[in-house]
């Protein structure tokens, strides 16, 4: 009796309950509300009809390159925005600032602005592409292209304030135990650095699965070839097919759900076995 009394006095928000039900509101308005249409407007549909939407060819093709290029684009950012990361935190480099400002840059630039530069670039005639003994834009490996550019800020700042709170300490008693640099990453750093760096990963695999406006200049468009599933349900509406698009939302909402939560799962597991070693 005493503890809850003194937990009570000692809380940090006056009027927590008040605050909680705001949040809890907030968030059913801004989030749950949204989502639920989606499922509501499907529930109309029979089974047979919400299959055929979702399970085409052209609809199952636009899964494996979103997913797939998703999934790519940050495994390739989690490599590089760890090495982005660990450069402006532990290197002295000239106009370091000005790097450092290049990293936020996807965050501020809209979309399309994104998509039409990357496929300037990346064109046949561009100026990288031109150089390419194979063709980027208009393929899905534009797509990919889009996804890693727009991905990188979410590593990058998920793993700077860790790296930059890391006791070097702890490196340098490794060192003189006799670690190399590569047990003493792999061993010391890398560990306490992954839960951060999934975190990272699953910013970077989320917001690809919803970028649209810089994929759509590069991707080209082509059905069973380069398109994506947000252009497909953009499509649908379109075409007034109101229950096949959402439809299609259900299932990447699902679908994504599902693996943001494995990865969330994975963190938590990353996180207790960290503690339990400590």
């Amino acid at each position: 009796m005493l503890s809850r009394l003194l937990l009570r006095q000692r809380s940090v928000l006056p009027g927590f309950n008040l605050a909680l039900g705001f949040t809890l509101l907030y968030l059913s308005l801004i989030v749950l509300l949204p989502l639920s249409a989606a499922f509501i407007k499907t529930s109309g549909m029979t089974l047979q009809a919400f299959w055929d939407a979702v399970s085409s060819p052209r609809v199952l093709a636009s899964y494996r390159l979103t997913f797939g290029a998703s999934l790519a684009a940050a495994l390739v950012n989690a490599v590089f925005g760890l090495l982005v990361a660990w450069v402006l935190v532990r290197q002295q480099l000239p106009g370091k600032r000005v790097i450092d400002a290049l990293v936020d840059l996807p965050f501020a630039l809209p979309t399309a602005v994104a998509g039409i530069a990357l496929t300037a670039l990346y064109a046949q005639n561009g100026w990288i592409g031109q150089f390419l003994p194979f063709k980027v834009a208009f393929t899905p490996v534009g797509v990919f292209v889009a996804l890693v550019f727009i991905g990188l800020p979410f590593v990058v700042r998920t793993l700077q304030p860790v790296l930059e709170d890391l006791d070097r300490s702890v490196e340098e008693a490794a060192a003189t135990l006799g670690a190399s640099r590569v047990q003493t990453f792999l061993k010391v750093v890398l560990p306490v650095l992954l839960p951060a760096l999934l975190t990272g990963f699953t910013l970077a695999f989320a917001r690809a699965l919803g970028e649209y406006g810089s994929v759509i200049f590069i991707a080209g468009n082509l059905p069973m070839v380069s398109e994506i599933t947000p252009l497909l349900i953009i499509t649908r509406l379109e075409q007034y097919d109101y229950h096949g698009a959402t439809a299609i939302a259900v299932v990447m909402l699902v679908a994504s759900f599902v693996l943001l939560l494995l990865i969330n799962a994975l963190q938590a597991w990353t996180r207790r076995r960290q503690g339990a070693s400590t």
